[in-house]
């Protein structure tokens, strides 16, 4: 499970199992956690974050959607 980064207490991680769905990033924070697609940056899935806490993580995948692309395409390929 390569993690691309952390911020603050959000860990922005990818599973190897992944690879046969188009590029998306999971974010946890203790027993939360949510799937935001990454093209374009939409919420997937959410398991326990308030609404508000999705919309810091929405802007933090937004800000950060080149990387994430990018670490996706190194992790998996085209």
């Amino acid at each position: 499970m390569p993690t691309v980064f952390h911020y603050g207490p959000y860990a922005f991680r990818f599973y190897s199992a992944d690879h046969v769905e188009p590029p998306h990033i999971h974010v946890q924070r203790d027993r939360n956690s949510a799937k935001f697609w990454l093209d374009p940056v939409r919420l997937a899935r959410n398991w326990g974050f308030s609404s508000h806490e999705l919309r810091r993580i929405r802007h933090l995948t937004q800000s950060r959607q080149a990387e994430l692309l990018e670490a996706w395409y190194d992790c998996f390929g085209a």
